[in-house]
């Protein structure tokens, strides 16, 4: 695995996307890098657009210069959370706001660039490092006893380190194979489903059973909490299809959670 980054690709910066690539001549591109600050796009729409709308149209071309496959993570927000069941794949979509509707542009930049591509729509990402909302609810809990946390939006958890292990087993499905069945769009998700609420109540729950800090979650709805961008009330992703196809299924949120409290609290020194 080469891992590129900035400053010498920059998504930002779309000329130094085709240069760098190249040099490396790669079997496959892996495209997760994202402007993720979903209420920041509000305001800085043109960073937005041109690291989550353009860059991938330009990854999909220089990987279709190579010849090679692209998987491209996309998200949720591509829904308006109206409908009351999980969204496949073959829903309409209608972003809420800037985050959403720049990641839609981007899925159709990289499906007009190449048709050898892959991209997984994925939700609520949470994980061991960097900054996520499973970490901050460790945070939080650490100095206080009560927590307010929405529980009128639902969604699937999903840990970036099962996102990994996926985009792993879809890449060899890629490269052993080169049916057109086994590209396109899929949803990746966490198995089950659940509100931020019963997220972080779970978190808590975790955490306290590791001697770590809990907190009591106390319910509010989106309304009590407003934010510089809409969030869908329900953007639940069906993930059969990528069962299905490409034979990947991700465990359900609650034991990836569990896995992921357990690397974020320090465990007690064992005894000699």
């Amino acid at each position: 695995m080469i891992a590129l980054g900035r400053p010498e690709l920059d998504l930002s910066d779309i000329q130094t996307i085709d240069a760098s690539i190249t040099a490396r001549r790669p079997d496959l591109i892996v495209s997760a890098a994202a402007f993720t600050a979903v209420d920041l796009a509000e305001t800085d729409v043109a960073n937005a657009y041109a690291i989550n709308g353009a860059a991938p149209g330009e990854l999909g071309r220089v990987a279709a210069k190579l010849g090679i496959p692209v998987i491209h993570l996309s998200t949720d927000y591509v829904f308006d959370g109206s409908k009351t069941s999980p969204y496949e794949e073959t829903d309409p979509t209608h972003p809420l706001g800037v985050y959403g509707a720049s990641k839609l542009a981007g899925e159709h930049a990289l499906a007009e660039a190449t048709a050898d591509h892959v991209i997984l729509r994925t939700a609520w990402v949470y994980s061991p490092f960097g900054k996520n909302f499973l970490k901050t609810m460790l945070r939080v809990a650490a100095d206080r006893d009560r927590v307010s946390v929405v529980g009128d939006q639902h969604g699937n958890p999903t840990s970036a380190l099962d996102i990994a292990d996926a985009i792993i087993a879809v890449a060899g499905n890629l490269l052993r194979n080169s049916s057109q069945d086994l590209r396109g769009i899929f949803h990746l998700a966490g198995g089950g489903n659940a509100s931020w609420a019963d997220f972080a109540g779970a978190i808590f729950e975790a955490s306290g059973q590791l001697g770590g800090p809990r907190a009591e979650v106390v319910r509010i709805s989106r309304a009590d909490y407003p934010t510089a961008a809409k969030r869908p009330a329900n953007s639940q992703l069906n993930t059969s299809k990528l069962a299905s196809v490409h034979g990947v299924a991700l465990p359900d949120w609650q034991s990836s959670m569990q896995l992921a409290v357990s690397r974020c609290v320090p465990q007690p020194a064992a005894s000699r």
